[in-house]
């Protein structure tokens, strides 16, 4: 279980930072930044947990106590399809990362990033691999970022139904691969992702074979 241990040995405010949707086939990348400013009360501590490792029921909890806590300071980022195209994945990400430290109220002194890459922040900044699963701060801003990210993609399921995105969120499952075949990509799809082309195209020879 993640522990307040490294924000506690840092002190001063410390940012957890972490992203969601580096992976999928279509949506935003999201990222979120936690601080918590106070003492974390021991029932939502139980709750926080690496986001990968919570049910969705349980990340829902977890994320209706973290935003119900007074101490926590929650603030999103996202990079759209757009940008990621423009800037890659890897690029998209650091800002949506960015994005979200810049909502903070007040700039952290330090920022604990999960993962081995660390985005352009005017704070100092520390990368922990497996942060999720070892630093509060960073569990809890995981969860956040899931839990809107695949809030958003539900809602982009309405709009473009067929491809799953209410139970896959638009990561490469059986069912969203063979809909990207037969239904072609959407707005909302990453088209410079490989797979994307792949099964765009062969939607593309498909009709053009059934002409």
């Amino acid at each position: 279980m993640p522990t307040f241990v490294l924000e506690r040995e840092a002190g001063g405010r410390v940012a957890g930072v972490d992203e969601a949707g580096r992976g999928p086939l279509a949506g935003p990348v999201m990222a979120a930044a936690v601080v918590f400013a106070q003492r974390v009360p021991r029932r939502l501590e139980r709750l926080i947990d690496d986001s990968k490792k919570l049910s969705p029921a349980g990340r829902e909890a977890a994320f209706v106590a973290l935003r119900a806590c007074p101490s926590a300071e929650i603030a999103v980022g996202a990079a759209s399809v757009a940008e990621i195209g423009r800037l890659n994945i890897l690029r998209a990400a650091m800002l949506a990362m960015q994005r979200a430290v810049a909502r903070l109220p007040a700039l952290p002194d330090l920022a604990l990033i999960d993962g081995n890459r660390a985005p352009d922040l005017p704070c100092a900044t520390r990368c922990i691999v497996g942060g999720d699963a070892e630093c509060l701060s960073i569990a809890a801003a995981s969860i956040v970022a899931k839990v809107l990210r695949d809030r958003a993609m539900s809602r982009l399921a309405v709009r473009f139904p067929g491809y799953g995105w209410e139970e896959n969120a638009g990561y490469a499952t059986e069912a969203h691969r063979a809909a990207l075949r037969r239904l072609g990509p959407t707005p909302h799809h990453r088209r410079d992702f490989g797979t994307v082309r792949v099964l765009a195209a062969a939607q593309l020879i498909e009709i053009t074979a059934a002409d």
